[in-house]
């Protein structure tokens, strides 16, 4: 009788154990994030002193599938913001504006540290745009961009319940093909939600 209560609840501890490990397979998720990059305006010709580079916010939805507990497949989409820079040379005046955002589609492989910290890599492509509109000496670098480039990513994510994580990651774009406006990598603050 001993050894069948032993084997039963071997069993059940088995079993469970089994159930958590398959609840994690599978998972689909969706997140939000508060995105940082750097903006920066080099105009031909330019010789003035205004300040040619600057920190833009911007916003960013994303969602996916966690597999297993190590990997995941996820797409989202980033705004990097509008950002815009004037200058002066001599007696010409002009100004050039930027809008760019960016969609990307990555396997992610996660590492935990612990119960509640794990650290995560990206590795996919994404497909940018980069709207610049400029007048004067910017005229000659106006257009609406459209490439596709290598996205990677690495960061660190803290698991707050069953539901909800929060992570901060370095994300690493790839150029545009108007080289003027957002730079190639970002700092995201994202929050997740586990279904």
């Amino acid at each position: 009788m001993k050894k069948t209560i032993l084997a039963l609840l071997a069993s059940t501890t088995a079993f469970g154990a089994l159930s958590t490990a398959h609840a994690a397979d599978n998972t689909p998720y969706v997140g939000i994030g508060a995105v940082s990059s750097e903006h920066r305006y080099n105009i031909p010709g330019d010789t003035s002193s205004g300040d040619r580079k600057s920190n833009e916010w911007g916003g960013k939805i994303f969602g996916g599938v966690q597999i297993n507990p190590t990997w995941a497949v996820e797409a989202g989409y980033t705004d990097f913001g509008k950002s815009d820079y004037a200058y002066t040379v001599g007696s010409a005046t002009g100004r050039v504006e930027s809008d760019a955002k960016s969609f990307y589609l990555a396997g992610k492989g996660s590492y935990p540290v612990n119960d509640q910290f794990s650290l995560f890599g990206k590795l996919g492509v994404a497909h940018n745009k980069n709207d610049v509109s400029g007048t004067g000496l910017a005229s000659a670098v106006r257009g609406d961009s459209s490439r596709n480039a290598l996205y990677a990513a690495v960061g660190a994510e803290y698991t707050v319940n069953q539901k909800v994580s929060l992570s901060l990651e370095y994300e690493h774009y790839g150029k545009n093909d108007i080289d003027v406006g957002r730079r190639k990598g970002a700092v995201t603050l994202g929050a997740n939600y586990n279904f």
